[in-house]
């Protein structure tokens, strides 16, 4: 691990996202923590550290690069079918015990997370988009890692990815900051946000504050950013049916349009204690969201065992217009506007203008 520090603060730059003290420390204003750090010292994040009265942040590498289903990020109202090229660096802002991205989130806090340095490749912005071009990729999305403790990063990347023609998201945690919002508004589109519980005290255990995720949520959705939201459901954590009523109104009174994933748990990294999420309570989840008001609920990461919660149902006529099966798009019948062709309803999203069909 201290090899791998120190290799990864070399691969740094002095960031934006930040505020000088009179004092030499500085206050970060990346995510939602605003950390004060002083001379020498590094952010909970631990990979944005002062140095010289100056915030120094990631740049010019990533430790995972791959092309994915804009499905498995997973966004469902957004270019469904499009390939994601999708990056990620090292580190995270939580330590989410039930994490499944925990070799790159938690890799600078956690010696079990076991990242050698030959996971970690030198890159520029415009090597990755031109591999997201030859890879047929229509959005570039950060995820993986916490993306908003890279910002910096991923802004550069995505001026290329604008410029090339492509959309970009970010796939989140939500703990962010209006600064960082602002920051990113010129070339972000799609917002995906984990909404992990509805209980103040499960966030604390997570390091995190319930009011700023939920602000975020809002905030972003008011930047018409397009935000779809994700509830990974834990056994005996967040999977009450009152705390689900709570996650499912909230959502509903921000806007009824917000796609809302209820995801199943497996046991991974820390959190081997409570059994997998079975079928049943995706399906009570589900029942709940449709009930409270949302038009677009989903239910996921079990296949083929969640009824019609796969697919994208119109809301007037409720007639099947997505049918998927995982990552995969069985059949797809709206317009190229995004309506619905049976009854004319408007499907809330950012839907491709030459659609694939199933």
């Amino acid at each position: 691990m201290v090899v791998l520090a120190k290799m990864l603060d070399n691969l740094t730059i002095e960031g934006d996202l930040y505020e000088k003290q009179e004092d030499g420390a500085v206050r970060c204003t990346a995510c939602a923590h605003r950390c004060l750090i002083r001379e020498g010292r590094r952010g909970i994040c631990q990979v944005r550290f002062n140095q010289g009265g100056k915030l120094r942040v990631p740049w010019g590498y990533v430790a995972a690069l791959q092309a994915d289903p804009i499905e498995k990020k997973p966004f469902y109202h957004f270019l469904p079918g499009a390939t994601a090229l999708t990056f990620g660096m090292l580190g995270c802002n939580f330590h989410c015990p039930f994490c499944q991205n925990w070799l790159s989130s938690q890799a600078l806090r956690d010696p079990e997370a076991g990242v050698s340095i030959n996971s970690i490749r030198e890159i520029t912005p415009q090597q990755i988009v031109a591999y997201g071009r030859r890879m047929g990729a229509e959005v570039v999305a950060s995820s993986y890692n916490e993306p908003l403790i890279t910002s910096e990063w991923a802004v550069a990347i995505f001026k290329e990815a604008v410029a090339a023609g492509m959309k970009c998201v970010y796939v989140s945690n939500g703990n962010a900051t209006p600064e960082v919002l602002e920051y990113l508004r010129p070339y972000l589109s799609g917002y995906k946000i984990d909404l992990k519980s509805m209980q103040n005290k499960n966030y604390r255990r997570l390091g995190g504050v319930l009011k700023n995720v939920l602000d975020t949520i809002q905030r972003a959705r008011g930047m018409g950013l397009w935000v779809e939201v994700v509830t990974l459901v834990v056994p005996g954590f967040n999977d009450s049916s009152e705390e689900l009523w709570k996650a499912a109104r909230f959502l509903a009174g921000v806007s009824a349009d917000i796609p809302w994933h209820v995801t199943a748990f497996h046991q991974d990294y820390k959190m081997t204690a409570p059994d997998n999420t079975p079928s049943r309570t995706l399906l009570r989840a589900a029942d709940i969201g449709r009930e409270a008001g949302l038009r677009y609920v989903y239910a996921g990461n079990i296949p083929g065992r969640v009824e019609d919660y796969e697919d994208t149902r119109c809301p007037n006529c409720n007639k099947s217009l997505i049918q998927r099966m995982g990552y995969l798009i069985r059949a797809y019948q709206l317009s190229a506007q995004g309506a619905c062709p049976h009854c004319g309803t408007q499907i809330a999203g950012v839907w491709p203008e030459h659609p694939r069909r199933g």
